[in-house]
């Protein structure tokens, strides 16, 4: 990489798409790529990024350096109402996805859907509900190569501003990790829960903690 680039920071468009599902699908493990704990790069690809590309894609921003997506932010007005059309509208048909490409039957994924389990009995997933006072949301990543430039803010204030002209008033998001949590506290997040995910122990051979943070607008 070079030390001086041009970035540009946009609204995504449809041309994006497949390079936002490659960013997420290689640093959705703590921002290291999926296949170190699921196989199955559409299947994963279309649970963490369809949602916002094909549903809500006006809220989604790209950073681009020579027209390559190095960088991208996808987001939601209204958490509540992109929860309720992931479940009406894409769970099921991910889940057949899942079946007929035989994702299921992989020793890694049914050993990440163990532990997914056993923590959703711990109750690790019940968080407070934020949506009302913080209805928006977000996920960011960005390209490995590229972290450390201040991209991510510039990814961030992008957002925030469409969110003020939206007349959002405000946006909460979750990280796992301290590092994460430290670049959204130096933009002004405030931390609203904490607590800890352990589905990644049989990896990394302890809960990783998770960090909700909120900005109101």
């Amino acid at each position: 990489m070079p030390q001086e680039f041009k970035l540009n920071i946009r609204k995504f468009q449809p041309q994006d798409r497949e390079g936002v599902r490659s960013i997420f699908h290689d640093t959705a493990f703590i921002g290291q790529p999926a296949t170190v704990f699921f196989d199955g790069r559409a299947v994963i690809s279309d649970a963490l990024t369809l949602y916002f590309t094909d549903y809500e894609p006006h809220s989604c921003f790209v950073a681009l350096v020579n027209s390559e997506v190095v960088g991208c932010l996808i987001g939601a007005k209204d958490k509540a109402v992109a929860d309720k059309v992931i479940r009406d509208k894409i769970s099921a048909n991910l889940f057949w996805q899942a079946l007929s490409k035989g994702v299921f039957l992989k020793k890694k994924n049914l050993i990440f859907m163990f532990n997914s389990l056993a923590s959703m009995f711990k109750c690790e997933f019940k968080a407070p509900d934020f949506t009302r006072e913080y209805p928006a949301t977000l996920h960011i990543n960005i390209k490995k190569e590229f972290r450390g430039l201040d991209i991510g803010s510039k990814l961030i204030n992008a957002f925030l501003s469409y969110l003020l002209e939206e007349k959002v008033r405000g946006v909460h998001l979750a990280t796992m990790s301290d590092q994460g949590a430290d670049f959204f506290s130096k933009l002004g997040f405030n931390l609203l829960h904490q607590g800890e995910r352990s589905y990644f122990s049989h990896i990394l051979h302890k809960a990783v903690p998770l960090y909700i943070y909120g900005k109101k607008l």
